[in-house]
């Protein structure tokens, strides 16, 4: 398993999208759909950028700062994540879902998703 991205959820989305590619001369993966954009590093040697628009500002209340974690086995990462102390989250799924939410200990949310 490795850190295949790191997911900011952020209000200002062109905003954003506009500093991180700047900032790390990282290029979207694919078009940015319906306020979501994963930025890659053009050689490959870093961890994904991934930008989520959200409706509010933030809060103060929970991060807007996770990782997913990309793996070729999900369903046994989770279970193996589940049994060192991550705990289930209960998220909202759409259809179709390629991740499962779970918090770490100390109640940060993180994403493990299936990328072969």
């Amino acid at each position: 398993m490795k850190i295949g991205s790191i997911v900011i959820s952020c209000y200002e989305f062109e905003k954003m999208l506009s500093f991180w590619q700047q900032a790390l001369h990282y290029t979207p993966r694919e078009p940015a759909s319906e306020g979501w954009v994963v930025l890659c590093d053009p050689q490959q040697k870093s961890p994904n950028i991934s930008l989520n628009k959200v409706p509010e500002k933030r809060s103060g209340k929970r991060s807007r700062l996770h990782l997913d974690l990309y793996t070729d086995d999900r369903e046994k990462e989770v279970a193996r994540l589940l049994s060192i102390g991550a705990k289930s989250y209960p998220w909202r799924y759409p259809p179709g879902a390629d991740y499962v939410v779970l918090e770490d200990p100390d109640g940060n949310l993180f994403c493990v998703v299936e990328k072969p």
